[in-house]
């Protein structure tokens, strides 16, 4: 049989790129998980996680509270309030996290992901089937656009996050490899990497990324946007047509037809709003009103329940922050004094009828606090970092508490010895820098969301710090001007909270690292800037194996609690809901997740 060839160089180029595609994997391995440490909990060929109900039924709507308002749909970027789950509604990343397995990134819109034996650059295989709710497939170009459009127009943390990336490659339509800066010990990169939202690079021509706008975007989640009102509601639709919705790391989740996003100002007002059905289920953040706020005919006759839901998470770090940008915080011993004012158990008694622990890490409730002094492989590695203080090494870091009359005045006669040895002392009945002959007082500011159950917190304090001449103001403001103030480092002390990862990694640099102090609307809000914390923190992202790791954290614990940068305040070991008895959800110990719940 005779065969023409019309276009000899056509078939060239088919040939050269099935062996450079060759090639291209001769020396990596194509994986299905991307686990930390060890094995993932899920082989190939899962079929759906064991913490979701796979045959859970589709349909009806749920409403729920929103808190503030929202003038804007693209929540990467700095300027604007994002409206809630936006970005994880609305938006899918590359890989996804299990619940059950926390260190472990599973496929979502890439199928598989290419690992090179020298771990030089991560790849990501796109799934065929990837697309945004308009039907346009997502490609390779759309995950660099995503890449690049983050780093140059994004929020400035993203520039950071992705430091380590010195380039990204199109292999093939479906086919990306971001290639490592030379001798990156960053081991989260990968798992940073997967977490990248992919954007359309289409949608988003002739626009500007870095501005708000109250345009939804297109997505390729679960969900699109079917009706809003600025800064009031948010109504999400489930897309019928979603791409990913049986793929095994999506199966069980995202139930509800209509998910609807009312917005208040406050948690209290709320409670309200359920009894008068007005939301469907609400998360309970404050003590005195689980304890005794539900006490009506609704809860007697079970048309609304309330359930703990237990999860295995690492504690909130909710926490009075420290600006080491101001003069008078730059002194660990003045912070330290500070500190042993806060009486938390008071609080707990009086005000939170016993429902809260106390924060005793940074890390609470990870296995991984520092809880003995330093020995064997933590020893070691605070060497390496440059630790030279004898306390880090000498002595278990504790967490000041005030329970009885006597031992707040022993707390308080300590602050004063800390003040005085920072060059502090009364003058006039002030507590005074010798030096600058400046009183020392500060404002603590806080956001209107949960001012009621901060001023009654904040009396105390205040006046325990007065009784050692420390004046401080307490200031509540609304949601917007507290973000904008928080984004500009405009405060003295703030009240806030961290999600803490349960496997915590290159995310600290962010949070406590030198290159973030500056980083207007990062996270770095403290103002950390210490070379040990830097060292420790690489220490995390280089370690081998999980017993190295473990020491790091601890490590890294040790000397963030020695630092005293904040002042931690409590947690809850428990989710507290309450909600409308026409909702089901799957029994598993991994807290409150709402998109795993069904319609009954």
């Amino acid at each position: 049989m005779k065969i023409i060839i019309k276009n000899k160089t056509y078939w060239i180029a088919i040939l050269f790129s099935v062996f450079f595609a060759n090639l291209s994997f001769a020396n990596s391995s194509i994986v299905y998980s991307l686990p930390i440490f060890g094995k993932a909990k899920y082989s190939k060929g899962f079929t759906n996680f064991e913490y979701v109900n796979p045959n859970a039924p589709k349909g009806g709507k749920i409403t729920l509270p929103a808190y503030a308002g929202f003038d804007n749909f693209n929540s990467y970027i700095f300027k604007g309030i994002a409206a809630h789950e936006t970005s994880s509604l609305l938006n899918d990343s590359l890989g996804v996290v299990a619940s059950d397995d926390p260190s472990t990134v599973y496929p979502l819109i890439a199928k598989a992901f290419e690992m090179p034996k020298d771990k030089s650059y991560i790849g990501f295989i796109l799934d065929e089937n990837a697309k945004f709710s308009n039907g346009d497939k997502i490609t390779a170009d759309d995950v660099i656009f995503s890449f690049n459009i983050l780093i140059s127009k994004g929020s400035p943390i993203y520039k950071m996050y992705y430091a380590d990336v010195a380039s990204v490659k199109k292999i093939a339509d479906n086919h990306i490899q971001f290639i490592f800066k030379k001798n990156t010990d960053n081991r989260d990169l990968p798992l940073i990497l997967a977490g990248l939202p992919v954007f359309s690079e289409k949608f988003w021509e002739g626009k500007d990324f870095s501005k708000p706008v109250l345009e939804p975007q297109l997505g390729n989640g679960a969900y699109v946007v079917q009706d809003f009102e600025v800064g009031k509601y948010i109504v999400l639709k489930r897309d019928d047509n979603y791409w990913a919705k049986d793929l095994p790391s999506i199966k069980g989740f995202f139930n509800f037809d209509e998910i609807r996003y009312d917005y208040y100002q406050d948690t209290t007002v709320t409670l309200q709003a359920l009894f008068a059905g007005n939301i469907d289920v609400r998360e309970e953040y404050i003590a005195k009103n689980w304890v005794t706020g539900y006490d009506n005919d609704l809860l007697k006759s079970k048309v609304i329940k309330k359930e703990k839901f237990k999860h295995n998470k690492t504690a909130i770090l909710q926490h009075f922050a420290f600006n080491l940008r101001k003069d008078k915080f730059k002194e660990a011993k003045v912070r330290e004094a500070i500190s042993l004012a806060f009486n938390f158990e008071w609080a707990n008694e009086k005000l939170f009828y016993n429902q809260y622990k106390r924060l005793t890490s940074t890390f609470t409730n990870s296995g991984m606090e520092a809880d003995k002094k330093p020995v064997g492989k933590e020893y070691d590695i605070l060497k390496k970092a440059g630790a030279s203080d004898d306390i880090l090494f000498n002595n278990v870091p504790v967490v000041i508490v005030n329970n009885d009359y006597m031992m707040q005045r022993k707390n308080l006669r300590k602050a004063v010895v800390l003040l005085k040895e920072a060059g502090y002392d009364f003058v006039n009945g002030k507590m005074t820098n010798l030096a600058t002959n400046q009183p020392l007082e500060f404002e603590v500011l806080n956001n209107s969301s949960s001012g009621a159950v901060f001023t009654r917190v904040m009396l105390p304090f205040i006046k325990s710090l007065e009784k050692i001449g420390i004046k401080v103001f307490f200031r509540t403001i609304e949601v917007n001007s507290f973000k904008n103030r928080m984004d500009n480092f405009d405060y003295d002390v703030a009240i806030l909270s961290f999600a803490m990862p349960q496997f915590p990694g290159a995310e600290q640099r962010e949070l406590w690292g030198s290159k973030a102090k500056n980083v207007k609307g990062g996270y770095n809000y403290s103002g950390v800037s210490s070379k040990l914390v830097d060292n420790i923190i690489e220490e995390i992202n280089k370690a081998k194996n999980i017993d190295d790791y473990k020491a790091s954290v601890r490590a890294f614990d040790r000397v963030l609690r020695h630092g005293h940068y904040l002042i931690p305040q409590w947690y809850s070991p428990e989710s507290r809901v309450a909600y409308w008895d026409k909702f089901a959800y799957p029994q598993a110990d991994i807290g409150f997740r709402i998109h795993t719940w069904w319609a009954k």
